[in-house]
């Protein structure tokens, strides 16, 4: 709302009172979360078409968590004020200069939506209701990179390397980090499984809890029957080249195939720990 500020000046000491100065204030920037969509920020509104009561943010949210009073809530005045965001968003509008990603899981995992800078509009079908965790500027997050890592192969090849072996059944049963060694060019990964391998990593390299993984990450989790994990390379877009795995993505000993983080979750049921720089212990 523009609000009219009368300014009175005082012209000489005989207390002359000059016309009054009308001051029209400028729009609202982002600020703290009031339940107001400002410039700047990203909005959930708790019913479709932009209407309820709002939630407002000026970056990325990994977990709005699910209980009060710490769960990030609906602020503005309507329907669904002091409701957890989480699971019970419909619509958004994206104020702010970037493209904004809602995820149906938390920590930026999942199936998503993406609403581009300035736009406002309806949570799909998939993610109505289900809204997890949101991320400002998807595309800015680290990239994959060799730099000092000294594999032969550089991020790019090994993805290529993994795309043209997809469907192999020639790799091996439970050799996942011995593989992804492969695609990086050494003929071993260096370390005695996927577990191992993840507690190796220098902490500058990896991401814990971190779903989206550019292509040519290092996919990690823990678990398994012997304690030994998993690691899976990751071909962008999602999308990751894994053994042991079917044409469904799911659990099929020997076969090369193309998964998703929920789907080893569930099928392998094992926990996703992260994402790594390619590094390999050599």
């Amino acid at each position: 709302m523009k609000i009219l500020t009368k300014v009175l000046t005082v012209a000489t000491a005989a207390v002359a009172v000059a016309a009054p100065i009308l001051v029209l204030a400028g729009p609202a920037n982002a600020a703290a979360r009031d339940g107001v969509c400002d410039t700047g920020e990203f909005c959930y509104y708790y019913n479709s078409g932009e209407a309820g009561s709002i939630s407002d943010f000026t970056g990325s949210i990994s977990d709005y968590g699910t209980t009060q009073p710490s769960c990030y809530d609906f602020k503005g005045a309507g329907a669904g004020q002091g409701v957890c965001v989480k699971n019970n968003a419909a619509s958004v509008w994206n104020r702010t200069s970037k493209t904004v990603r809602v995820y149906f899981n938390s920590d930026y995992g999942g199936a998503y939506q993406d609403f581009a800078a300035g736009t406002k509009g309806n949570l799909n079908a998939t993610l109505k209701n289900n809204n997890a965790s949101h991320q400002v500027d998807p595309s800015s997050g680290p990239s994959c990179s060799t730099s000092g890592t000294g594999d032969p192969n550089t991020c790019a090849q090994a993805v290529a390397w993994a795309n043209s072996h997809l469907g192999s059944t020639s790799l091996g049963t439970g050799t996942c980090d011995h593989v992804v060694g492969l695609a990086y060019g050494w003929s071993n990964s260096g370390s005695h499984d996927a577990y191992a391998h993840w507690t190796q990593v220098p902490s500058s390299d990896k991401h814990a809890g971190i779903r989206t993984v550019p292509a040519g990450g290092l996919a990690f989790f823990s678990g398994g029957s012997q304690g030994f994990g998993h690691v899976m390379l990751s071909l962008g877009g999602g999308s990751f080249a894994s053994t042991d795995v079917g044409t469904d993505g799911r659990y099929q000993a020997g076969r090369y195939g193309k998964t998703t983080i929920a789907t080893i979750e569930s099928s392998f049921n094992e926990t996703y720990l992260g994402w790594t720089q390619p590094w390999f212990n050599h």
